[in-house]
């Protein structure tokens, strides 16, 4: 329902028609505005996601809130993986955090 492509600079997130109708966005997160990736490895019981943490995020995400930016699912900056996509989220952590630690030190 999601797609995520990495770039020297950013990461853009395109949504499905489906996940737009769900609340969800397409966008685009600037590396270095990226102050932590946050990474849940997918299991068999839970999925799994990449979370780019920008200033902008209120504080951890949860996998229920009240506010859809706080939410795993609901969050822009966020892309899930199922346990059958594990190779996938492994190349995918592996590009961001290349990317990210290219982008230099953070102050």
């Amino acid at each position: 329902m999601a797609t995520a492509t990495v770039f020297p600079d950013r990461v853009v997130f395109k949504r499905s028609r489906l996940a737009r109708l769900g609340g969800n966005r397409s966008g685009e997160v600037l590396l270095a505005a990226v102050v932590a990736v946050n990474v849940v490895e997918p299991t068999g019981w839970v999925n799994g996601y990449v979370h780019l943490q920008t200033a902008a995020d209120a504080g951890p995400l949860r996998v229920v809130s009240k506010a859809q930016q706080q939410a795993v699912a609901g969050n822009p900056r966020t892309i899930m993986f199922s346990y059958g996509q594990r190779e996938t989220f492994k190349e995918f952590t592996a590009a961001v955090q290349a990317a990210w630690e290219a982008q230099g030190p953070r102050l």
